[in-house]
């Protein structure tokens, strides 16, 4: 899923960690885009014809297609054509380095791009699990995929028998049942862009913690068009920028606070707020120039 993956359990038979490991690769092989044979990039390249999914892929695109509905378009699984159109057709370690470390000024990269087509013409066959995506539109599932798998392999263990268990996949976060000192389980933010006062610890019994952030996965743009990152603006197809540098989100699932990473994003330093409150979520935001904003509700899951 180019990123890192830790896992930690509590209790259970042997081997539980070695399967949990397992159930990662398994769904990467089958949602990464960049690997040619996996179900997402056949079905990317379908030209608009049905295809056949397994049961958890069709699951995953429902759910993406779903998010967008409820976050009206905010989170946005097609925005494939955008990334490629910006140069990311190939893992990040293959990609040319940005020339900045951290953004600059108020435009990151330059303004426009593809915008993303949308889900109201992907047709879902829940009997067949078949998808049709329409011609021109393709899906990158990158970061829901990794919430949508903290949240499965973390069920897992504990149906395999652990007592508790952690699941860490670039940054989506799922915890459940024990934690190895019995009083939750504490989660450290790093908080990305935030200056000296930027490390949190949270304390979560059941739920999730995603970090999303402007500042991890960029690359110099093709042509010498500047920095460019991964996050995209669904109406333009731009790399956003609206006054953020990262976003955490506190919410009961992994995949639920994933997409709300990526709804903040889009309203911008003034509206992400009002975003996590309605979606009964919390979390804390990193403004443009590195200050820290915890929001309403985060209280209760700080350790002090």
């Amino acid at each position: 899923m180019g990123t890192d993956v830790h896992i930690r359990v509590v209790g259970g038979p042997p081997g539980l960690t070695a399967e949990a490991e397992a159930a990662v690769r398994g769904r990467e092989a089958r949602w990464s885009r960049f690997l040619p044979r996996s179900e997402l990039s056949t079905l990317n390249g379908a030209g608009g014809r049905p295809v056949i999914v397994s049961p958890d892929t069709f699951a995953l695109i429902a759910a993406a297609v779903e998010a967008c509905r409820l976050t009206g378009g905010a989170f946005d699984p097609t925005v494939l054509a955008s990334l490629l159109a910006a140069g990311y057709d190939r893992p990040l370690d293959q990609l040319p380095p940005p020339a900045e470390a951290t953004p600059k000024g108020p435009a990151l990269a330059a303004p426009g791009g593809v915008p993303a087509p949308g889900v109201d013409d992907i047709e879902l066959h829940p009997a067949s699990c078949a998808v049709v995506l329409p011609p021109g539109v393709g899906l990158d599932l990158g970061g829901i995929a990794k919430g949508a798998t903290a949240d499965a392999v973390s069920a897992e263990l504990v149906a395999s028998g652990a007592d508790g268990c952690c699941v860490n996949v670039g940054g989506d976060v799922r915890v459940r049942g024990a934690a190895p000192d019995g009083e939750g389980w504490v989660i450290r933010l790093d908080c990305p862009g935030a200056t000296d006062h930027g490390r949190l610890r949270l304390r979560l019994v059941d739920g999730a913690v995603c970090t999303s952030t402007v500042l991890a996965r960029r690359w110099a743009g093709p042509g010498g068009g500047g920095t460019e990152h991964h996050l995209r603006h669904p109406v333009t197809g731009a790399a956003l920028s609206t006054g953020l540098w990262s976003v955490t989100v506190v919410a009961a699932s992994a995949l639920q606070a994933e997409v709300l990473t990526k709804a903040a994003f889009v309203a911008g330093a003034g509206g992400a707020g009002a975003v996590l409150g309605g979606h009964g979520a919390t979390g804390v935001l990193v403004a443009d120039g590195g200050e820290l904003v915890p929001l309403a509700g985060l209280d209760p899951f700080l350790v002090r």
